[in-house]
């Protein structure tokens, strides 16, 4: 019974001439019971879709199966449209609802555990923003998932690498869960090209539930220059500004100058030198632009973890060893007060 039972095994095991022509993936246990499937979630405001959400999508088709979109809101028929033409997105699962356009957790994470459901999906992604942070963790929870957050690699439909202890470690993560949940951090995924799709959109389910909680009002912080998160240029201050008004005279000229964003470390937001949507760090955003200019910034592990993948780091502060300048690509060592209008005036020039 042994050797029947082995060359059962065998029988069984051995790889047939088509199974070899198939990706890894799909010659695994798992996938021979079911396909691959993910849902990108994408957020939108105002009826316009939040580029920002687009890394969700590419993160979505590294792993390797079919990919859907989901979006909800109301008056949302333009946003579903638009994100349609997502290449490489087979589906758009849309609902128009006032009551789920604010993003409010309470109810959004009831309306997408009914779609994930009647999709079926192994996957949800989402990027690692305010919204994906919110809502993402109670999704996973009524579904019984351990969320893997802040990812910014796939190694394949179970494994992923995601950073920890403020970046200063990168863990790689396997998940058995059924339907695995993801956040993405954005700058380790390029947005997803819009203009080549061409998918279908579906009305989506929805359950119509109750809120437990109303949206009241909001106070957002309006800038006309590049949004600090996408921008390809960032000047940040930090303590070493001393003031709001310093912060504001020496800080938004520069920024002007080279049409760089505007951030700022936890030290001049806890000081009040600046809103805190323009902080930088492990408790704010997260930042890989092409240049970050970093004033008046000593280096803390905590800022670090939000721009140390910038392409190109520079550096002003007045102790020749702050942290900093361990991490720059190019160091001045001086008075910003001095230093800082000086380049300003040369760059205007």
């Amino acid at each position: 019974m042994l050797s029947a039972g082995r060359r059962a095994f065998s029988a069984l095991a051995r790889p047939t001439l088509r199974d070899a022509t198939l990706p890894a993936f799909a010659r695994s246990p798992a996938a021979l019971r079911r396909l691959l499937s993910a849902l990108a979630i994408l957020e939108q405001r105002d009826g316009q879709l939040n580029t920002g959400s687009l890394s969700a999508v590419t993160a979505a088709q590294k792993l390797g199966g079919t990919v859907h979109g989901f979006v909800a809101g109301g008056s949302i028929k333009a946003v579903a449209a638009e994100a349609a033409k997502i290449e490489g997105v087979e589906k758009i699962v849309a609902v128009e609802n006032d009551a789920y356009e604010k993003g409010l957790p309470e109810n959004y994470a009831s309306l997408l555990v009914e779609n994930i459901k009647k999709g079926g999906y192994t996957h949800v992604v989402a990027g690692n923003t305010a919204f994906g942070k919110n809502v993402m963790p109670r999704v996973a929870a009524l579904l019984d998932s351990q969320q893997i957050s802040d990812i910014t690699a796939v190694q394949d439909d179970k494994t992923f690498v995601r950073p920890i202890y403020a970046g200063n470690a990168i863990a790689t993560v396997e998940s058995t869960d059924a339907i695995k949940f993801i956040t993405v951090r954005g700058t380790a995924f390029p947005a997803a090209a819009i203009g080549g799709g061409s998918a279908a959109v579906e009305e989506g389910v929805d359950p119509k539930a109750e809120s437990l909680s109303e949206w009241v009002s909001e106070d957002l912080a309006t800038s006309d220059r590049p949004d600090l998160a996408t921008a390809g240029r960032v000047v940040s201050g930090g303590r070493g500004l001393k003031s709001k008004e310093e912060f504001d005279k020496v800080m938004l000229p520069l920024a002007d100058a080279l049409g760089a964003a505007v951030g700022a470390s936890r030290a001049a937001v806890d000081s009040g030198y600046a809103d805190n949507s323009l902080q930088v760090g492990q408790t704010g955003k997260v930042v890989a632009p092409q240049l970050y200019m970093a004033v008046g910034i000593s280096g803390a592990i905590q800022h670090l973890a939000g721009m140390k993948d910038s392409k190109v780091i520079a550096a002003i502060n007045k102790d020749a060893d702050a942290p900093i300048f361990q991490v720059a690509d190019v160091g001045l060592v001086g008075d910003l007060f001095d230093k800082v209008p000086e380049l300003t005036e040369k760059l205007k020039a």
